[in-house]
């Protein structure tokens, strides 16, 4: 998402110009993440309820006791830019989940996350887009153009992974837990390109030659954010592997590896590519081979130190939508249609449940045609539990809807205000109901417990190894599989290939000059 650097402004300002209730409303906001956190520790064993929802539920109920001492004024504690959610707020988020990608599990699954994560995505923003023409043109939403109706597609396609795997169990259901993350992290970059491609494409008259230019801009924009992401990751595996930090500071190495994830963010969004593209892939290279150029200590202090930056910002934004479901400006405009924003609101979610379907299902027969094994296909019943796990969405799909129809946080039009309560209220509902329901659908229709016990008992194939694995990528004494089989074909060629060409260049398991655990960092 291409930004003009300066016209970003810090609007992450209270409501009140005093400095003391800039400090108290800040001081209120820290204490309910604090409260966000601590009540989904306590809701954890449980798992029926995420950190999402909570954040989600806190911030409804303090908008309400908001609105009540504000006497309807307002439900906010903090009002910021929406392009705070791209620069800020996103990056982590995004490289957390690219850096959580183990590269073996990742390609053993290679068609089936790709076939989801970007087909798939297509298909639903297809789905939702037309769809949305077709319904909403029927209904007195307000002034949209074309533009925003395929914006729309591109919002409802992005699933949020995080949601999806507080509630799926890597040691219960492993292929599971493998799929839908992989598809989940592809899925958010595949739906930022989209809507970035949408953004610069025009739709004022829609031709074969507008087509075209469409589809090579999405071509190019993903291409080419990916290249930017991977030599970004790829240098700073090269500069930590030959300089070494760690044999004076692995404070230097840990702020190495941010500033630079952080820096292929922005070199993209000044190139106008993909920022959440570019940085999921640095994401996924500096994992497979920066993250095993450096100690001991950084190693076990950067994986936790990115998922707990990817962690805050998640809750954060889940907060503040809480909040913003509330906002009076944006149901004043709305509630002048109340029936309006109650269809437009269950056109959106049924368009969702439909894209999704119309996908899951078509092309996880296409993925099983290149599984050989019959232990390896994607059963009915883990077809119903992909679809309806990955029904959730979350911080993309807001990020990119407050993108579109707000300015500095404001809606001025009815049609704007009535895609955001829309929005707002999908989010709600897809992930209160979806998390209350995953584990639950899971229980009843794929017994997890019986598979988790015979995980235990093979824990050397592959199929009970799960996406991650104590943060480590283990390729010790893995079979490589038949080599017929297309998914281990995949895997066994990029083993070759990264064994013989990447790693003496680029460092990573094996191929480090001295073990990092033989000096003592400071």
């Amino acid at each position: 998402m291409a930004f003009n650097m300066s016209h970003i402004h810090v609007k992450l300002g209270v409501l009140s110009s005093h400095d003391d209730t800039s400090v108290n409303s800040i001081t209120l906001f820290v204490l309910l993440l604090c409260a966000c956190v601590l009540i989904g520790h306590l809701l954890e064993k449980s798992r029926w309820m995420t950190e999402s929802v909570v954040a989600l539920i806190i911030g409804f109920f303090t908008g309400i006791i908001i609105l009540l001492t504000t006497a309807g004024q307002s439900s906010h504690i903090l009002l910021f830019n929406e392009e705070l959610f791209f620069i800020y707020l996103l990056p982590p988020i995004i490289f957390n989940a690219g850096f959580q990608v183990k590269m073996k599990q990742f390609f053993r699954n290679f068609v089936a996350i790709f076939l989801y994560g970007v087909v798939g995505s297509i298909i639903s923003f297809l789905i939702v887009s037309l769809g949305s023409i077709q319904f909403f043109q029927k209904l007195d939403i307000g002034l949209l153009d074309l533009g925003d109706y395929f914006a729309l597609g591109a919002v409802f396609s992005a699933t949020d992974s995080v949601c999806t795997l507080q509630v799926l169990n890597q040691e219960e259901t492993p292929l599971l837990y493998s799929l839908v993350f992989g598809e989940g992290v592809v899925n958010d970059a595949t739906s930022v390109v989209l809507f970035n491609a949408i953004q610069k494409f025009d739709l004022s008259h829609i031709t074969s030659a507008n087509v075209m230019q469409f589809l090579g801009n999405f071509l190019y924009l993903f291409v080419t954010s990916t290249f930017l992401g991977v030599a970004v990751g790829l240098l700073s595996a090269y500069i930590i592997k030959k300089l070494y930090f760690g044999r004076h500071s692995t404070d230097r190495e840990i702020a190495l590896m941010i500033l630079m994830a952080y820096f292929s963010y922005m070199v993209a969004e000044l190139l106008d590519l993909s920022g959440i593209l570019t940085v999921f892939f640095c994401g996924v290279v500096m994992s497979h081979y920066t993250w095993h150029n450096v100690t001991e200590n950084s190693r076990i202090t950067s994986r936790h130190a990115f998922a707990t930056f990817s962690f805050m910002a998640e809750i954060f934004i889940f907060l503040y939508v809480g909040m913003d479901a509330l906002d009076i400006e944006k149901w004043k405009f709305a509630s002048n249609s109340p029936w309006t924003f109650v269809a437009a609101s269950a056109i959106l979610l049924g368009l969702v449940l439909l894209g999704r379907a119309a996908f899951v299902f078509p092309l996880s027969f296409v993925a099983n045609l290149t599984r050989k094994s019959e232990t390896d296909k994607i059963g009915f019943k883990q077809q119903i539990v992909i679809w309806w796990a990955g029904l959730m969405r979350g911080a993309v799909s807001v990020a990119l809807a407050y993108n579109k129809f707000t300015r500095s946080g404001h809606t001025q039009l009815q049609g704007n205000a009535i895609m955001i309560t829309s929005t707002i209220t999908v989010v709600l509902l897809t992930n209160v109901v979806g998390g209350l329901l995953t584990k639950p659908l899971i229980r009843s229709l794929l017994n997890p417990h019986r598979h988790s016990m015979h995980s235990e008992l093979s824990s050397d194939k592959h199929l009970s190894l799960p996406l991650l694995l104590n943060g480590q990528d283990s390729e010790v004494n893995v079979d490589t599989g038949n080599p017929l089989d297309t998914n281990h074909t995949i895997h066994y060629f990029w083993r070759l290939f990264d064994d013989k060409f990447m790693r003496p260049v680029f460092g990573g398991r094996g191929f480090v000059p001295s073990s990092p655990t033989d000096s003592s960092p400071h």
